[in-house]
């Protein structure tokens, strides 16, 4: 390890720019559907060392090696993140004619957009950074910052976090409950960074020592809240749920041609028989604009969905709905989530609060559009953001926290208490990026919000990944990827909505700041004994 750590800290160039792009790409490795969470330890271990290189050259200034340090971890980030979200470009093949002169932007403009937010982490880490296991709390600390930062700026894009790495089953998502997704994320890369300690030596035994603690408490807090942590005190009610996951072809969506026989397609699955062993579905789910019309101004449609429902049975489907704003003003639309009952009745609806850029939505609108930039879905003036968001009451009086589409990804668009709500349920329509890894990162990162709030899951995708999953992020059941059909699942619900009393903004910085005294410490001491 001392050898190889001593090669790459010697590296320069393109060799040393080309594994800082390796490294990355090692690291996306980790991310669904592949899932090798090995890949993240070689991935920051070769970081650290890559950064270790620069301190160790005498003749740049600090100002130059800031700026080393910096490109070197947007290199990392542009490897990673290039290898990580190369399959956006295929929601741009859906409309090829149109936008497939785009597909540089999506594979390689936003990553490099990405990896600025890496290349800070690492030129802030190389601020503090020392000879032991303080660099690796520097790493860290500047990681764990710069992924809220993410998650946070220009409406954010905090999609495959590194925390995720640490959370792929289970047993390793239970953490979040605890410390949230950027909690784990900085206590993460100090864990992945950590046998970096081994080519240096000094620092080792604390620095690994920490890292088996830490992972040690990450299982194993892991395994006691799954088998051993006391049941949740309240009557459950049992509640069956039926996902309608159609696998309409995203470019037969957008041409509109067959909007009945989409329609005719959701009511078919709606009304088939349960399987085997499985009762009558209480609620049944359809997909992310599932509706293929204005469903207000098509009573005749709320009148087959009424005939096809039977008594007590309610619909929960997305559709587009329109806001009139008076004469000669265009509508506004709003991507939304609707409740019907069994007459037909449209019992609630909540608008999508967080529109995707590009997608609904148009960044700086009036510019773009002067060279002739359009967003994918074509409405006039696109989407409009809904102000606020508003849980969906069932006339059971359970209650679910609407999420539409990519809003599953941000933990800041879920209330602290979700509304007094008994379960998250997510629409989405992930047909948008065929059988490429998009989906299941999606539905990694949906489960994961379900964990963080200790309440189930309900997802429902045009085509996968459907599923209900319990509070702990355990799949029920599902559909998987270009499967078309309904699957029945039944959960149990708290009639007493459950509330997380863990402050996850709190720990997250109680984390960090941990991180921050152990890195500045160690600089203390690097620097006492430089002089």
């Amino acid at each position: 390890m001392e050898r190889l750590a001593g090669r790459i800290l010697l590296l320069g160039g393109w060799r040393r720019s080309g594994l800082a792009v390796l490294a990355g790409a090692i690291g996306a490795l980790a991310m669904p559907p592949f899932g090798v969470f090995a890949a993240m330890f070689v991935s920051f271990t070769l970081l650290v060392w890559l950064l270790d290189g620069l301190t160790g050259n005498p003749e740049r200034s600090g100002t130059l090696n800031l700026r080393a340090a910096f490109l070197t971890g947007w290199l990392f980030g542009l490897g990673y993140f290039v290898a990580g979200l190369w399959w956006l470009g295929n929601a741009l093949l859906v409309d090829a004619s149109g936008f497939a002169w785009a597909i540089p932007l999506a594979v390689l403009g936003l990553p490099a957009l990405l990896a600025i937010f890496y290349g800070v982490a690492a030129m802030f880490a190389r601020l503090v950074w020392s000879d032991g296991m303080g660099r690796i709390a520097a790493l860290a600390l500047g990681f764990g910052l710069t992924e809220w930062l993410r998650a946070t700026i220009a409406t954010g894009f905090p999609w495959n976090a590194i925390g995720y790495a640490a959370m792929p089953v289970p047993l390793m998502m239970q953490s979040s409950y605890v410390l949230g997704l950027f909690g784990v994320t900085a206590l993460s890369v100090f864990v992945f960074a950590a046998p970096a300690l081994l080519g240096t030596r000094r620092g080792a035994v604390p620095g690994l020592t920490l890292a088996v603690l830490l992972s040690a408490a990450h299982f194993g807090y892991g395994a006691w809240r799954l088998h051993l942590a006391p049941p949740e005190i309240g009557e459950e009610r049992q509640v069956s749920i039926r996902l309608v996951q159609p696998n309409i072809d995203q470019a037969q969506k957008m041409e509109n041609a067959d909007r009945v026989g989409v329609f005719e397609k959701h009511l078919a699955l709606t009304s088939a028989a349960p399987a085997a062993g499985h009762q009558r579905p209480d609620v049944i789910v359809w997909p992310e604009t599932s509706v293929p019309f204005i469903l207000t101004e098509n009573p005749d449609a709320l009148v087959r969905i009424g005939d096809v429902l039977q008594d007590g049975q309610v619909l929960i489907t997305g559709a587009v709905r329109a806001e009139e704003r008076g004469a000669g003003l265009p509508p506004r639309y709003y991507n939304s989530i609707y409740l019907i009952d069994d007459k037909g009745q449209i019992l609630a609806a909540s608008d999508k609060v967080h529109l995707t850029p590009f997608g609904e939505y148009l960044p700086f609108e009036d510019l773009l559009r002067r060279f002739g930039i359009e967003e994918l879905i074509s409405l006039p003036g696109g989407f409009s953001p809904a102000a606020s968001r508003s849980p969906l009451t069932l006339p059971s009086g359970l209650s679910f926290y609407p999420l539409i589409c990519y809003e599953a990804i941000f933990p800041g668009e879920l209330a602290p208490d979700l509304a007094g709500a008994n379960a998250i349920i997510n629409i989405t329509n992930d047909a948008w990026f065929g059988a490429t890894p998009g989906p299941y990162q999606h539905f990694l990162q949906s489960r994961l919000r379900a964990v963080e709030r200790g309440v189930p899951l309900i997802r429902d995708a045009n085509n996968g990944i459907s599923a209900v999953t319990d509070s702990y992020g355990q799949v029920v059941d599902g559909l998987a990827l270009n499967i078309s059909g309904a699957i029945d699942a039944t959960i149990g619900m708290p009639t007493v909505p459950k509330r997380n009393s863990f402050d996850h903004n709190l720990n997250f910085w109680l984390v960090l700041g941990v991180l921050g005294f152990v890195a500045s410490i160690s600089r203390l001491g690097f620097i006492r004994r430089m002089n």
